[in-house]
C-alpha cells in the first residue's frame, strides 16, 4: 500500500468506514466516470429528436440554458465531494448535511433514477444500430413503433447483460473499458465538430435565429411553452450524472483533491462540446425542413449520414454506439456503488447481502446483478407504453433533479447554520463567499427542473390522463414506498438491539 493510498484509507475510516473496494482509479478515471456517464455522443444522438420535434432548430437554445444551470449544482456538489469523499455520492451528503431520514430518502430516489437510467441509456442503441445496418432491427420494420419499442426493448436488455458481467468482473476492467470508451469518445467529437463545420451550408444566425424555413413546420421562433418542454427533453437528459466521480470516491486516489475538479472538468467539457455538434450539425444540415429530423428512424444519426456520406456516417455511428455502452457502464457502477454505499449502512432489504465484497473482484456483486435486473424489468414493465423513450428517459431525469435539489436545499440549510456558529469547512475545494449566491441559484433552478420535467405533457408522456402524470404517480408511489421501507427497516433495528 502506498502513502496516498493509506491517507485515503485512514481519512474513510474518519467516517467511520473501512477500505473494502480496491482503490485504483486516477484523475483521468475519476473524470472519465463522469464524463461517460454525460456521455455527449450517447444522449445527443438518441435524444436529438425529440428536442427537434419539438421545438425544431430553436431547442438549441435550451441547451446552454440547461448547462448554466446545471453548472451551479456541480459547483455546489464539488464542495461537498470534497468534504464527504464517499461511495454513494448524493446519499451521503444528504445524509452528513441533513439526517439519515434525508440521507436515505435521496439515496432510494436517486438509485431508482440510475436503474432507470441504465436502461434508458440501453435503448439508445435502437436509434443507431438499425441506421448502421437493417439486420439490427430483429424485431419487425422500422415502419412500426410497436416494432421500434419492442426492439429496443431486446437490444437494451442484451446491453444490460454485458454490462451486469463487466461489471461483476472489478473496477480494473471497468476503467480500462472506461478510459478507452472517453478517449475514443473525445476524438469522435473532434472529428465530428470539424467535419459538421467544414460541411455548413447557413451561418449560426440562419440555423437558430432567423428560422425561417419554408414548408419545415418551424417557421419563427417558437413561444416560450415549447421551449420549456424541449427543455425537459435533450439537454436535461444529457447534462446530469457529473455528481459520478463523487460517487466513485472510494476508488478513487486522493479523491478530496480529484473528485471534485473531475465533477467539474465532466461538465464543462461535455457541455461545450455538446454545444458546438448541436450547433455545427445544425449549421450543416442539408434541410431544417426535413420531418425525420424530428423522427426517431432519422434525427442525428440520419442527419450525420447526409452530411458526411453514407460511409464516414456509419463509421462515427460505430463510436456512438461504443459510447453508448461504455456510458451503460458507468451508469450501472455508479448504481452498484450507491446499492453499496446503502446496504453498508444498513438501509436497504438484504443490507448485509448487498454491501458484500467479492474478495476476488473487489465489488459487490448481489448490488452488480439486482441493478442490472431491475433495469430490465423496468423496460419489461413499460413495454405496451406508447412513449416509451420519452417515459423512460423522463423518469429518469426527475428523479436525477429531485434527488439534486434536496442535496442542494440540505446544503443551503447546513450553509446557514455555520455562518451562525462560525463552523469552517474541512473542504479542500470551497466556494467561499460565492457560497450562498450559488448555493441558492442551484436550488431555484433545480425547483424548475423537477417541476418542468414532470409537468404532464400530452407531447412526452401520451393524452391518456394516466399517461400524462405518470411521472407523478411513480414518484408519489416510490416515495411511499421509501418511507415504509425505512421505518420498517428502523423498528427491526430497535427491536434488534
Amino acid at each position: 500500500m502506498n502513502d496516498s493510498s493509506g491517507i485515503d484509507n485512514k481519512d474513510l475510516a474518519s467516517f467511520g468506514y473501512r477500505q473494502e473496494l480496491k482503490r485504483s482509479m486516477g484523475s483521468f478515471s475519476s473524470f472519465a466516470a463522469g464524463f461517460s456517464y454525460i456521455s455527449i455522443l450517447t444522449g445527443l444522438f438518441q435524444m436529438f429528436f425529440l428536442g427537434y420535434g419539438v421545438a425544431g432548430p430553436a431547442f438549441f437554445w435550451t441547451w446552454p440554458f440547461v448547462l448554466v444551470g446545471q453548472f451551479l449544482v456541480a459547483l455546489c456538489f464539488a464542495e461537498l465531494a470534497s468534504r464527504f469523499p464517499l461511495s454513494g455520492g448524493v446519499y451521503q451528503w444528504a445524509k452528513f448535511t441533513g439526517n439519515p431520514f434525508l440521507g436515505w430518502m435521496t439515496g432510494w430516489i436517486y438509485l431508482a433514477c440510475l436503474i432507470v437510467t441504465i436502461a434508458a441509456v440501453a435503448v439508445a442503441l435502437q436509434v443507431s444500430l438499425p441506421q448502421i445496418s437493417s439486420s439490427f432491427q430483429l424485431i419487425g420494420t422500422l415502419d412500426d413503433p410497436k416494432s421500434i419499442a419492442f426492439n429496443a426493448i431486446l437490444l437494451g436488455s442484451i446491453l444490460i447483460i454485458i454490462s451486469t458481467i463487466i461489471n461483476a468482473m472489478g473496477i480494473k476492467l471497468l476503467s480500462l473499458i472506461n478510459n478507452i470508451g472517453v478517449f475514443a469518445e473525445l476524438v469522435g467529437i473532434i472529428l465530428l465538430i470539424v467535419l459538421l463545420f467544414l460541411h455548413r451550408v447557413r451561418t449560426p444566425i440562419e440555423a437558430v435565429i432567423q428560422i425561417k424555413h419554408t414548408g419545415s413546420g418551424f417557421n419563427a421562433f417558437p413561444d416560450l411553452t415549447i421551449l420549456l418542454a424541449a427543455t425537459a427533453l435533450t439537454a436535461s437528459y444529457v447534462l446530469y450524472g457529473f455528481d459520478t466521480a463523487g460517487t466513485l470516491a472510494e476508488e478513487t486516489h486522493d479523491p478530496r483533491k480529484k473528485a471534485p475538479r473531475a465533477i467539474l472538468q465532466a461538465l464543462l467539457a461535455a457541455g461545450f462540446a455538446g454545444l458546438l455538434v448541436l450547433l455545427f450539425a445544425l449549421m450543416a444540415a442539408p434541410d431544417l425542413a426535413n420531418p425525420a429530423l424530428g423522427n426517431i428512424s432519422g434525427g442525428m444519426p440520419m442527419l450525420v449520414k447526409l452530411v458526411l456520406g453514407e460511409t464516414t456516417g456509419k463509421i462515427f455511428l460505430c463510436n456512438v454506439i461504443f459510447a453508448i455502452i461504455v456510458c451503460t457502464l458507468a451508469v450501472h457502477s455508479g448504481s452498484v456503488r450507491l446499492m453499496f454505499a446503502m446496504g453498508r449502512d444498513g438501509c436497504l432489504p438484504f443490507s448485509e447481502s448487498l454491501s458484500k465484497v467479492s474478495s476476488k473482484t473487489k465489488t459487490p456483486l448481489l448490488a452488480t446483478l439486482l441493478c442490472g435486473l431491475f433495469a430490465i424489468i423496468i423496460l419489461a414493465v413499460n413495454i405496451q407504453f406508447p412513449k416509451v423513450f420519452e417515459l423512460v428517459t423522463s423518469i429518469a431525469i426527475l428523479w436525477a433533479n429531485l434527488a439534486y435539489w434536496i442535496v442542494v436545499a440540505l446544503q443551503l440549510k447546513n450553509r446557514f447554520n455555520s455562518a451562525r456558529s462560525g463552523v469552517v469547512s474541512d473542504a479542500r475545494f470551497k466556494l467561499g463567499k460565492w457560497g450562498f449566491p450559488i448555493n441558492i441559484l442551484a436550488l431555484i433552478w433545480s425547483t424548475f427542473m423537477v417541476i418542468n420535467v414532470s409537468w404532464p405533457r400530452t407531447a412526452t408522456y401520451g393524452v391518456e390522463w394516466y399517461q400524462q402524470y405518470a411521472a407523478w404517480i411513480y414518484t408519489v408511489g416510490l416515495i411511499i414506498l421509501g418511507v415504509v421501507i425505512y421505518f420498517y427497516k428502523s423498528i427491526k433495528r430497535q427491536r434488534v438491539s
